[in-house]
């Protein structure tokens, strides 16, 4: 992949460079040329064909920290009551709730 990007690279330099020495070219235009037909597209070309690479990347680096993190089957849940949390039904307390 990155011979194609060296390649056409190449081709739009020496674009760049027949912009910059014809006699009604200029090096501005030349270095639209460059960032236009070259830079922009590869940049994009690059980052759409690396995408299987990065997925596989961060399924590999979340699979490496899911194995490094420790084990917490033997600690115990920290809400394990069989009620819900906050519930005051059997205190007498009335909930109340808040005014918009």
């Amino acid at each position: 992949m990155y011979l194609v990007v060296l390649g056409w690279l190449y081709v739009v330099l020496m674009m760049a460079v027949a912009e910059a020495t014809n006699t009604t070219g200029t090096v501005l235009g030349a270095i639209v040329t460059f960032v236009l037909y070259g830079l922009v597209p590869i940049a994009i070309i690059v980052y759409v064909m690396r995408t299987p690479q990065r997925r596989a990347e961060r399924k590999a680096r979340e699979a490496a920290e899911l194995a490094a993190a420790p084990s917490t089957d033997s600690a115990i849940e920290p809400n394990a009551a069989s009620h819900a949390a906050g519930a005051a039904q059997d205190s007498g307390v009335a909930p109340v709730r808040e005014k918009a």
